[in-house]
C-alpha cells in the first residue's frame, strides 16, 4: 500500500495544518523503514484483532483482577502523553491558548486522530459538571469490538484516558473514570462516568454488586 501525507494546504494565500481529515492515505507515514507515524509524528503501530484478544488474555491470566488496574493506569499516562503532545500542537496550528476555545471544540479537535487509528467514536455529556460528573458515550470500541461479548466490561485504557483528559481540560483536575456499561457485555455502545475519586468509588461499588448503568446514574 503507497501512504501518503498532507499535512498543510494553501487558503487564501498562506499555510493552514490540515485537521479533521479521516483518510488513511493523509493520516499515516511510513518512514521507509518499516516505521509508521501519524501526522502528528506520533509512532504508530498496526494490530489485529487476534493480538488485542491475546493481550487482553494475557494480561487477564498473568494478573488476574490486577488486570484492570493495570490497564486502566495506562489509560491515565496515554491520556497525559497523548493530550500534552495536541495542547502544543493545537497551540502552534490555531495561535491562541487551548483553553481559550470551548471544551466541545477541543475535544472534537483532540479526538479525530484517535478515531482515524481506530479507537472509535464518542459524545460527551457536560451537563452535570456541577454535580462533579461527565458522561461519556464509546462508539466502535477497539477493545470491545475486538474480544467480543465476554460478560463484563473490557474496555478500562479507555476509562482512564478520559479521565486524564478531561482532568487536563477542567483546570488540571484530578479526576477518575469507570466504565458502566460496556458492548463486550452486550450493549449498543459502551459508557463511562468521570468524575471524583468519592463519586467513582461510589459507582464502582454499585457495578460490584450488579447495578445496571441505568441504576448507577440514578443513585448518582
Amino acid at each position: 500500500m503507497t501512504v501518503t501525507t498532507a499535512t498543510a494546504v494553501e487558503i487564501a494565500g498562506g499555510q493552514h495544518a490540515l485537521h479533521n481529515h479521516y483518510t488513511k492515505q493523509k493520516f499515516f507515514r511510513w518512514d521507509g523503514e518499516g516505521r509508521l507515524f501519524n501526522r502528528m509524528n506520533q509512532r504508530m503501530m498496526l494490530v489485529s484483532e487476534d493480538f488485542v484478544v491475546g493481550f487482553q488474555v494475557a494480561l487477564d491470566e498473568e494478573l488476574g483482577d490486577a488486570a484492570a488496574e493495570i490497564m486502566y493506569r495506562c489509560g491515565l499516562e496515554w491520556g497525559k502523553r497523548d493530550f500534552g503532545t495536541f495542547a502544543r500542537d493545537y497551540e502552534a496550528d490555531f495561535g491562541h491558548p487551548l483553553r481559550s476555545a470551548p471544551i466541545e471544540y477541543v475535544l472534537t479537535q483532540w479526538w479525530w486522530p484517535l478515531q482515524t487509528a481506530g479507537w472509535g467514536n464518542f459524545t460527551f455529556d457536560l451537563s452535570r459538571r456541577a454535580d462533579d460528573l461527565i458522561f461519556v458515550d464509546l462508539y466502535e470500541s477497539a477493545i470491545a469490538k475486538s474480544v467480543g461479548n465476554i460478560g463484563k466490561v473490557a474496555c478500562h485504557y479507555y476509562a482512564g484516558l478520559f479521565a486524564s483528559v478531561f482532568g487536563e481540560l477542567l483546570g488540571g483536575q484530578e479526576l477518575s473514570g469507570i466504565e458502566i456499561q460496556c458492548y463486550s457485555m452486550g450493549e449498543d455502545f459502551c459508557k463511562f462516568l468521570i468524575g471524583s475519586a468519592k463519586r467513582i468509588n461510589a459507582a464502582q461499588f454499585w457495578v460490584r454488586e450488579g447495578a445496571t448503568a441505568t441504576e448507577v446514574i440514578d443513585r448518582l
